[in-house]
């Protein structure tokens, strides 16, 4: 018999969905500062870069051709491929691609990825409708803010559950973002997120397969998709988010509602938004960038007897695969990004690479590094000391990793990041035209110039 009815649940929760409906479909445009809004066009850039660079991934090509069997309409473009598909699989495919590498976005304080399924579901949408660059900004920021409000609700609880929080928040990221595009009003705002709320995607055993890039990628078709179907007048119930039985609730024994509300309007999560030098699990961070500063100061890897880590226990937790057998495995190993730092002095995407992964001199040093659990350690620190085969020991200690909001990627890095990953995919040229639309798309009239330079 069902024991449900005797599950403790807050019944006096405040009306989540409600207020973030109201929220979503009437905020003024540009309502906040311009700091904000220069972070929501790093976003987009960061977001197209990633989505670009992977787009003849395996995994990109293996969806497209899924995708194909259905016969789409050609009613909105891929970045980085000439290809067109309907606008819900062209939000799958990139928000699959921009994923993929595992180089973009981070809102640290819920590790959540969140312009991967909601600019990945705005962008194809906006394409279609004709909508103006202006409300795609409009629409990232508040979209954004919903995703991480809900993931600062539930998380840690909800992650360590198990759940891959991107992918189960990123949905109602998408769906308010898609809905304020699309002008919804307020009912129809939170019959879009009570729609949403119904469709948490990800798994975090899927972490180094094809199916982690996968959850961002259905969350953007999902939230675009409850959009669509709340602005032709499908139902969903108005208290989904907070409900007893309603999205918070279920998938999370934390429930924070304050976490939604404090500030709402005036204190925006893009904000706090990070971006990756490194192209993997956010939680490696600190223990490569200490690596490389190992390089920096001359240590070689022949002349390393070991690498000891000292590191939060979440690190092992998602990234300690001793021994990746390819690119995808090694982004969840923190000792082959160890090895990357040292022997490469970065850890970009060309890094990853199977043969990488695989190269002897690699997997040597990989299997030198020692990691030990010490959770007087903070997730987003490292103590890293390389013991010499001379008898030298030189030690590294990083509080906070390069990207972090601590010590933010600048613009001419984030430009340098996109030359890497979409030069050679679209070529120089387009490259450099493509960040100058990115970096104007507030001014904008229409995606269609932006889009047209996503392919070669």
């Amino acid at each position: 018999m069902a024991t449900n009815t005797t599950v403790i649940a807050d019944h006096n929760a405040p009306a989540v969905t409600h207020i973030l409906a109201e929220f979503v479909a009437n905020h003024p445009s540009k309502g906040w500062s311009d700091a904000v809004d220069h972070e929501a066009h790093r976003t987009f850039l960061n977001w197209l870069g990633c989505a670009i660079g992977a787009s003849d991934h395996a995994a990109a090509r293996a969806a497209l051709s899924a995708v194909n069997m259905l016969q789409p309409a050609p009613q909105a473009s891929i970045a980085g491929r000439t290809e067109r598909v309907d606008m819900a699989s062209a939000a799958l495919i990139n928000g699959i691609t921009s994923h993929t590498f595992d180089f973009d976005d981070t809102h640290l304080k819920t590790i959540i990825h969140p312009a991967g399924p909601v600019a990945s579901a705005l962008l194809p949408l906006a394409e279609h409708i004709g909508a103006t660059g202006r409300e795609v900004i409009d629409a990232l920021v508040l979209g954004i803010d919903v995703a991480c409000r809900m993931g600062n609700t539930v998380y840690p609880e909800h992650y360590d559950r198990g759940w891959h929080i991107t992918g189960t928040t990123g949905m109602l990221g998408s769906a308010a973002a898609c809905a304020r595009l699309l002008k919804l009003n307020n009912q129809q705002t939170a019959m879009a997120l009570g729609i949403a709320a119904s469709q948490p995607i990800g798994l975090r055993e899927q972490f180094g397969t094809m199916t982690k890039p996968f959850h961002p990628g259905a969350a953007a078709r999902a939230g675009l998709m409850s959009a669509l179907m709340a602005k032709h007048g499908f139902t969903s119930s108005g208290k989904a988010l907070e409900a007893p039985r309603g999205w918070a609730q279920v998938v999370s024994t934390k429930y924070n509602w304050n976490e939604v509300t404090d500030e709402l309007g005036k204190r925006f999560e893009i904000s706090f938004n990070t971006y990756k030098p490194f192209a993997c699990g956010i939680v490696i961070h600190p223990s490569i960038d200490a690596c490389v500063q190992l390089r920096e100061q001359g240590v070689k890897a022949e002349e390393v007897e070991r690498i000891e880590l000292r590191v939060h226990s979440l690190v092992l937790e998602l990234t300690g695969k001793k021994e990746p057998a390819d690119g995808l495995q090694g982004k969840f190993s923190v000792y082959h990004g160890c090895a990357a730092g040292l022997i490469f002095g970065r850890a970009a995407e060309e890094e990853f690479d199977d043969h990488i992964v695989t190269r002897e001199d690699v997997v040597a040093l990989r299997r030198k590094v020692q990691a030990t659990v010490d959770n007087s350690i903070r997730e987003e620190s490292a103590d890293v000391t390389a013991f010499l085969k001379d008898g030298r020991k030189i030690h590294v200690f990083v509080e906070h990793a390069i990207g972090s909001v601590q010590r933010p990627m600048t613009d001419a890095a984030l430009e340098a990041k996109f030359h890497g990953m979409s030069d050679a995919v679209i070529g120089i040229d387009k490259t450099n035209a493509l960040l100058k639309a990115c970096w104007n798309l507030g001014l904008a009239t229409n995606v269609h110039a932006l889009t047209a330079l996503t392919h070669a």
